[in-house]
């Protein structure tokens, strides 16, 4: 048996009764789609990884207990655990921070500028989260060299400089590359229908 070919639910069945390969095979599917959303969020990496490392205990801790009934949609039930850690986080520290980037035309634009947002309270925010969370599912979608591109400028806050340089390309080649992943964002938007402030 072949845990790749399995889907979530099979695998997680598996887990519950004691395939720890199944739970490897799970964390090793969905880590980076959870870990950038964290990151997104918290801008901090030290913290996502906490909060990262606390959301798989989570985790494993609900599945074990027998709580688990998400009828094998476990990508959205584990972004939620996450969401409600970073929720809880910025509620311990007395401030709920949402991301806001620059809309600048500036080498600081990244694709979440399509989802400009407000300091709200929490519950203004959910909507605006649940989108986020589709949007990191998106850039899965792009092809290898520009969700490299998204990956290495957002989620590792890397220069195009820098960029340029461990890529072995020009700048202008990196920010051609960023600009083709902008443009197949926005057509992946429309194609899922996803609501942005930019849309008519």
């Amino acid at each position: 048996m072949e845990l790749c070919k399995l889907e979530d639910k099979k695998l997680v069945s598996l887990y519950i009764n004691g395939n720890e390969k199944a739970f490897e095979k799970l964390l090793n599917r969905h880590k980076n789609k959870i870990y950038n959303y964290i990151f997104m969020k918290v801008r901090d990496g030290a913290l996502a990884q906490d909060i990262f490392q606390e959301t798989f205990i989570k985790i494993v801790r609900t599945l074990k207990k027998g709580s688990y009934n998400e009828e094998g949609k476990f990508l959205p039930w584990s972004m939620r655990i996450a969401h409600n850690l970073i929720i809880d986080h910025f509620r311990k520290a007395n401030k709920v921070r949402f991301v806001s980037e620059s809309t600048s035309k500036s080498e600081d634009f990244t694709i979440f500028d399509l989802l400009e947002v407000k300091d709200n309270n929490v519950e203004e925010s959910i909507s605006h989260d649940e989108l986020v969370g589709q949007m990191v599912e998106l850039i899965e979608y792009l092809p290898d060299s520009q969700r490299d591109i998204i990956n290495m400028r957002i989620f590792k806050e890397m220069s195009f400089k820098d960029i340029a340089f461990k890529e072995n390309i020009s700048i202008n080649t990196a920010l051609g590359r960023m600009r083709y992943a902008l443009i197949n964002i926005r057509k992946l938007i429309e194609k899922h229908n996803l609501v942005t402030p930019y849309s008519s």
